[in-house]
């Protein structure tokens, strides 16, 4: 495993039996992070539990259940999150740093290359990036799920080579372990089948936590589609990390992926919004997806819908099925003029410098590069 790590701690992970955030739990972690780190690792952290830090404060008797309150709860406990883990960092001489996301900052390309840049820069610095859904401004439709696909998008967007995802259950069960003890345990899986996220229930296994292994399997497969490995397990102690780094960790190991992904294709796949679609002919689909070729005019059948240069659409096939998506470099005023002409001419025509429709740097495809 490589030395770039994405650490993801659930809420079940960081909180006492009343739901309310554990500081001894919270330290176990942090002394964990703190030893790989003098190992030479690069760490970023994912950590759920601002709701749980939150929710006593306000006078609500348990982790509260409406939408309102757990946001609520969310803009007091987040403050309170980040100082316990800041305090108790600085023991180790470590410098953290507050990152608050959604969905919408993945979506916007501007912001989403804005936190790889920040990341990055604070990655270089050796201080540890701490991030968590901003559940104080989410919306339901645009969350991440108990921080379980957001560790795997920030995973793929930082080019970790692990991901490891903390629970209170030790890795993936054929069955749910607390309805059969007999449960047989998966301590490896090459690859997370749609069969096995159908499997799960989507139902936490916690009280606090909002995710489910559901979730985590598809946080599994799309870290794994982005070029990460994953862990998705438990463990205690100053060396849990370490152990499970090198293979000895209690939970299930999941891959090896096999390629990375730019961050570029990387947005276009998982976090653009489709402006329109773009027929392509038997020869153009041939091109781009078995010869590694970009998308000409002279390849295209139809444009539908309208968009502008540089955003992005999806590319059908004469049989209306999906083959992939693309930033293109003309609009669709422009591409209903020169579709099927040759090159030279739809550049003259369109008094553009571009040959390429879509370029195949800027080409994701269906089952084949990215899952879309």
């Amino acid at each position: 495993m490589g030395k770039r790590v994405v650490i993801k701690i659930g809420s079940s992970s960081l909180t006492d039996p009343n739901g309310g955030l554990s500081i001894e739990k919270l330290t176990d972690h942090v002394e964990a992070i703190a030893h790989l780190k003098k190992l030479g690792y690069e760490v970023v952290l994912i950590s759920s539990g601002a709701v749980s830090a939150g929710y006593k404060l306000l006078g609500y008797p348990t982790r509260p259940m409406t939408i309102r309150g757990k946001q609520a709860a969310a803009a007091v406990g987040q403050g309170l999150l980040i100082q316990a883990y800041t305090e108790v960092f600085a023991r180790h001489g470590i410098i953290c740093a507050q990152l608050l996301l959604t969905r919408g900052d993945f979506q916007k390309k501007e912001q989403y290359q804005n936190a790889h840049v920040t990341l990055q820069e604070l990655l270089k610095r050796s201080v540890l990036p701490i991030i968590n859904e901003n559940d104080s401004v989410s919306i339901e439709e645009l969350t991440f799920g108990d921080n379980d696909m957001l560790s795997a998008l920030v995973s793929g967007l930082v080019h970790a080579e692990t991901l490891i995802i903390l629970t209170d259950i030790n890795g993936i069960y054929e069955e749910n372990p607390k309805d059969n003890p007999n449960a047989k345990r998966l301590d490896y899986l090459p690859s997370i089948s749609n069969e096995l996220i159908h499997k799960m229930s989507s139902d936490s296994g916690s009280k606090v936590g909002t995710g489910g292994m559901k979730s985590k399997l598809m946080a599994a497969q799309t870290a794994l589609s982005l070029g990460v490995n994953i862990f998705i397990g438990k463990g205690s102690g100053k060396k849990k990390l370490e152990e499970i780094i090198n293979g000895n960790g209690d939970g299930t190991y999941i891959g090896p992926s096999l390629s990375t992904v730019k961050n570029p294709k990387q947005w276009i796949a998982l976090h653009s919004a489709v402006k329109g679609e773009i027929e392509v002919d038997e020869g153009a689909e041939k091109a781009i997806l078995h010869q590694g070729k970009s998308l000409l005019p002279a390849g295209i059948k139809a444009v539908n819908g309208m968009f502008s240069s540089g955003d992005v659409v999806q590319i059908v096939n004469s049989q209306k099925e999906l083959i992939g998506k693309g930033e293109v470099n003309y609009s669709s005023e422009q591409l209903a003029k020169i579709k099927g002409l040759s090159s030279k001419e739809a550049m003259e025509k369109a008094n553009q410098t571009h040959p390429e429709v879509i370029h195949r740097d800027k080409l994701v495809f269906k089952n084949k590069e990215l899952i879309l």
